[in-house]
């Protein structure tokens, strides 16, 4: 009997797919992946209104997908082949290398599956097949590619979650959970478990020497059932960075993991390691089956009876934090159909607009180049008035939008068509770039030399690289914390996240040392020894 209705739900869930809408991919935001949440300052390369990607013209885009501490995307079109582009430094592209990638690319060896899912957390992505699998690629430190194993590090080509029957997934920064269709196991997880956002009742915290002070994390990289939620049915999820959303088939919320800011919504900051039913959307509020969940770095959202918009959290970057789910009323009647959260910006599909607000550095919110940069309250992207939006993503630094194009008309055409770089061109490459324009003003006789210097130093900084990765991508919700919030085996001390925090964009930017030293003799000269004011 359960076999013929599972094939029941198969045969619906398949026509429901047919039915999918598709449509024309548009994105904003910043394209220089490497600088994205690591240089302070303006960086160049912003695209500020919605466009349109060279290599996806005309492609039929039905899912799009980036994480709020993703500066990588995926994009997955009526075919079921996976576009990815965007950072690559731990193979997050799954293209079998670490070369950033500035032009939609289809994963080659994800070719003989019809993807239908994805997801992606900091830095690594997580896709789901149409017969029920699911494949990861990126790093894999913490065991977030639930590949079973954390043998290697970087997995830079597709490998196999041990997962069955996936329905959908969601990844946190360095965490994945799936949704499947097993019984007593609607939901698992796996990954980093510092805060408890695996919901399993532990942040597996251990000292790393028996003398030592330093804490570390246990990674979990086999997806497990988290067992307190075995009597539901989960149906909808979203994660933040490091906390999760989910609602079961009764249309009850629920949140775990990291509570700085009221981010679940429990009217206190505690870091909550079970699901916790949240008390709002209970009787007569309960989500019902058409309900958007969305999940940003510092704040979580969700549509409830009505269709009415709550949200909690970190809400805007000044004023208090939403301790408990408020209803937004500057959304009130309109029907909204998507929502995505970034780092600490929003984007919604309501009727026939496209609605976007928050904190945006790099023209994420799509409001061109007279527009407002941010945005404290909901804001309707002109350009985009009157058109369809099937679907939205929100990453750190950038956003995309899928509009149909059936109602659009001509009004695609007018929108501008951004090229790329060069698909030769690899992350050295422009990195090697704006290092020459900073070393020409320093004297451009050794611009050359450091630019040689630096290629060959690429090695040896590339673990050091990581690390600032880890630290600084994250910029929605680690540096107001003051938690570390991710290493594993950093402790919780403020200081110690913070400093490693601080004083690696300052590397990065003048990175490798060997070039800073060459390029700074006359200051030094001046200065006598290091930090102390003496007469010259």
């Amino acid at each position: 009997m359960a076999a013929v209705e599972a094939g029941k739900k198969v045969e619906v869930e398949g026509e429901q797919e047919k039915n999918e809408k598709a449509g024309e991919l548009l994105f904003c935001g910043g394209t220089c992946w490497d600088a994205i949440g690591r240089r302070k300052g303006s960086i160049e390369g912003n695209l500020v209104s919605p466009t349109r990607l060279r290599p996806l013209l005309g492609v039929d885009i039905r899912f799009v997908a980036t994480g709020c501490a993703s500066c990588h995307c995926v994009a997955l079109d009526v075919e079921g082949r996976c576009y990815t582009w965007g950072r690559n430094e731990k193979g997050q592209l799954g293209h079998g290398d670490t070369l950033q990638r500035d032009r939609p690319t289809v994963v080659s060896e994800l070719l003989k599956y019809k993807v239908t899912k994805a997801a992606s957390g900091r830095s690594h992505t997580v896709v789901v097949t149409a017969d029920g699998n699911s494949l990861s690629f990126g790093w894999n430190k913490h065991g977030q590619l639930g590949s079973g194993s954390v043998r290697n590090e970087i997995e830079s080509s597709p490998v196999r979650c041990l997962v069955s029957d996936v329905k959908n997934t969601a990844c946190g920064a360095d965490f994945t959970v799936w949704l499947s269709s097993v019984e007593g196991a609607s939901i698992l997880t796996a990954g980093l478990p510092q805060y408890g956002q695996l919901g399993h009742g532990t942040d597996n915290e251990y000292n790393t020497k028996d003398s030592s002070v330093r804490l570390a994390y246990e990674a979990q990289p086999r997806p497990k059932a988290i067992a307190s939620l075995s009597g539901e049915t989960i149906v909808k999820v979203a994660c933040g960075a490091n906390h999760t959303v989910a609602v079961d088939s009764n249309g009850f919320v629920y949140t775990w993991g990291f509570g700085g800011y009221g981010r679940l919504g429990h009217r206190e900051q505690k870091d909550e390691w079970s699901p916790r039913r949240v008390d709002v959307f209970q009787r007569h509020n309960v989500l019902p089956p058409d309900a958007v969940v969305s999940a940003g770095s510092v704040n979580s959202a969700c549509t409830a009876a009505g269709g009415q918009l709550y949200m909690w959290g970190k809400i805007k970057t000044t004023g208090d934090d939403w301790m408990y789910p408020k209803p937004l009323m500057d959304l009130s009647g309109w029907n909204i159909r998507c929502m995505d959260s970034g780092s600490m910006h929003h984007f919604v599909g309501a009727d026939s607009s496209c609605i976007s607000w928050g904190h945006a550095q790099y023209g994420e919110l799509g409001f061109g180049p007279t527009g407002q940069k941010s945005s404290a309250t909901p804001k309707k992207v002109d350009i985009l008035e009157g058109m369809h939006v099937i679907s939205v993503a929100c990453g750190s630094g950038l956003s995309m939008v899928i509009v149909d194009r059936t109602n659009a008309g001509d009004r695609l055409d007018q929108l501008d068509v951004y090229d790329g770089k060069g698909s030769g061109e690899g992350s050295e490459e422009p990195e090697s770039k704006t290092v020459a324009k900073q070393t020409t003003k320093k004297g451009a006789a050794k611009a050359s030399s450091n630019s040689k210097k630096r290629k060959k130093s690429k090695d040896s900084s590339d673990s050091e690289d990581e690390e600032s990765d880890d630290d600084d991508s994250e910029n929605g919700d680690e540096q107001p914390n003051g938690k570390a919030e991710k290493k594993s085996q950093g402790g919780k001390g403020s200081n110690r996240g913070q400093g490693k925090g601080a004083a690696k964009p300052v590397r990065g930017r003048g990175r490798p040392p060997s070039a800073n030293k060459s390029s700074q003799p006359p200051p030094q000269a001046k200065s006598g020894k290091r930090g102390r004011p003496r007469k010259s």
